[in-house]
């Protein structure tokens, strides 16, 4: 069953068996956004809501709701899912000034109603697909707006958040009643931080509240966020036509590695003695390359931090523009070997006062960049040297982000 369908399902249940007790909770002296009086923030989170529109996400038995309008001066509506819940609601507080209450999906509901000016959710985000439910939001609410949610965060077991954006069983567990299994997204405060960045929030604080009993295992987290300002239209860009262009320049890498028995050279099997390196791919970055490179090619383990970049090297060759990335690499792992379907073999190192005859011209341009006073001939190239530790991508100037509580007794609503 769809984790959608089987929450539809546990909250009717649970709504049924709050109306078959006619049990409404009482409206609180201040909200809260724990199971437990006295622990976290109250409405102050939310900012000043008098005469504001307000958005209260899973509303149950709408008591927070009434809460926000009658000592707040809000204008809340509370949108429900469940209609059993809906039914709890709208049949002890349906005549209260400044709230309403809707049956519905608050997704949907959203796309059809003007922005509101706040938004909260208490223990109730969780049930909701975040790929779902934080766009909407985004749209739904005006720009500024404050979001605040309060979501499980370890549960009755122990069991902590989900770095992976995936739901998992909890239950609701109510009095002598069977518990109701759910599915919910638990996940960490640093996942939630990156979905709502990529949805258009800024998170302001998260708060972890514990239990007040020590000894128990439960935690929620609070979140407080805020829509950001809508982007500006961007400036439209488009090719110069539909042919592709002429290739007019070749880009790669070669990698300086110094060991006690000198500089390490393969052999081309067109004959040249040459530095371990490449053309580089599109989207990749220089210190990837000289990684990818020197792993294809000599079976050498580098890591990010073992790379210095060292500068570029310009020349032609013909009519094509030749640009050349010298880097020394600082540490690495393993002997160099001769790789399978490589062009360059027969690693060796190569003392610096015995360097053979025969270098590949672009490996002599980046060891003279290197070591000036070492002596090798080689056509001229323009040499810009890179800020000591300067990472560069080919393909973008904006970095890639590679990017985003069990069995539990949640808010009785």
């Amino acid at each position: 069953m769809a984790a959608q369908d089987t929450n539809t399902r546990a909250w009717h249940m649970y709504g049924q068996r709050q109306l078959a007790r006619a049990y409404t909770p009482p409206v609180p002296d201040q909200l809260t956004w724990t199971p437990w009086e006295g622990v976290g923030p109250g409405a102050e989170v939310l900012g000043d809501v008098t005469g504001r529109r307000v958005l209260d996400i899973g509303s149950g038995a709408g008591h927070h709701a009434v809460h926000l309008a009658q000592a707040h001066g809000a204008r809340v509506t509370g949108i429900e899912l469940s209609p059993t819940q809906h039914e709890r609601a709208i049949s002890a507080h349906t005549n209260v000034e400044g709230v309403e209450f809707v049956q519905g999906d608050v997704a949907e509901y959203l796309a059809g109603t003007a922005p509101f000016d706040a938004a909260y959710a208490i223990g109730t985000l969780g049930f909701i697909d975040p790929h779902r439910s934080l766009p909407a939001l985004r749209d739904g609410l005006r720009p500024g707006a404050p979001l605040i949610l309060s979501l499980l965060h370890t549960d009755l077991h122990g069991r902590g958040p989900s770095t992976e954006v995936a739901p998992r069983e909890q239950m609701i567990l109510l009095r002598d009643d069977p518990p109701l299994p759910t599915q919910m997204w638990v996940l960490s405060p640093q996942l939630w931080e990156d979905l709502l960045t990529e949805y258009g929030f800024r998170v302001e604080a998260i708060d972890l509240l514990p239990h007040p009993d020590e000894g128990a295992t439960v935690i929620q987290q609070v979140i407080r966020a805020r829509r950001l300002p809508d982007r500006p239209a961007r400036v439209s860009s488009r090719p110069r036509s539909t042919r592709a262009p002429a290739a007019h320049a070749a880009v790669g890498v070669g990698a300086i590695l110094l060991s006690e028995q000198g500089i390490l050279l393969g052999r081309h099997r067109r004959g040249t003695l040459e530095l371990p390196g490449g053309s580089v791919e599109a989207g990749e970055s220089f210190v990837d390359a000289v990684i990818r490179e020197l792993g294809e090619e000599t079976g050498l383990v580098a890591r990010t931090g073992d790379v210095q970049l060292l500068g570029t090297l310009f020349d032609h060759v013909g009519s094509v523009l030749r640009v050349t990335v010298g880097a020394l690499v600082l540490a690495w792992q393993g002997q160099p070997t001769t790789q399978p379907d490589e062009s360059v073999g027969d690693w060796a190192w190569h003392p610096l006062d015995q360097l053979p005859d025969g270098l590949f011209v672009c490996s002599a341009q980046i060891l003279t960049a290197w070591r000036p006073d070492l002596a090798i001939d080689h056509s001229p190239a323009h040499f810009t040297r890179f800020a000591s530790g300067q990472r560069l991508c080919l393909a973008t100037a904006w970095p890639d982000r590679r990017h985003r509580r069990t069995p539990v007794a949640p808010l009785l609503f």
